[in-house]
């Protein structure tokens, strides 16, 4: 096989995951002007969320109340937090310190 044949399976190949599967996917919720961006994600079962807090000065956090009540720790300027979703269904969180901050994050399979 040529070298550019051989880039072109391996880039289907890493694309693709084995035997055709698609694999997990990571997203990114900016954290700025006191905003969760996108406010409304649609992710797979399987994909992963990473926040990144945005702000200049500010720290925020990843608050889940449902099914278990859960907070990520504070995020400061330019840190972030990953949460993996291995589940269907509809998840609403907010920012911790700032209650009126929210999001939605829509599993889908």
């Amino acid at each position: 096989m040529s070298r550019r044949g051989f880039l072109a399976a391996a880039i289907l190949w890493l694309g693709l995951g084995h035997a055709g599967v698609a694999l997990a996917a990571e997203h990114v919720v900016e954290i700025r002007g006191n905003m969760f961006m996108p406010e409304t994600l649609r992710i797979k079962v399987g994909d992963t969320v990473r926040w990144v807090n945005q702000e200049k000065r500010t720290s925020h956090s990843v608050l889940f109340k449902e099914p278990a009540r859960f907070e990520s720790e504070r995020l400061f300027p330019g840190e972030s937090y990953s949460q993996r979703f291995d589940k269907p269904g509809t998840v609403v969180y907010s920012c911790g310190p700032h209650p009126d901050m929210h999001g939605i994050i829509q599993v889908s399979e």
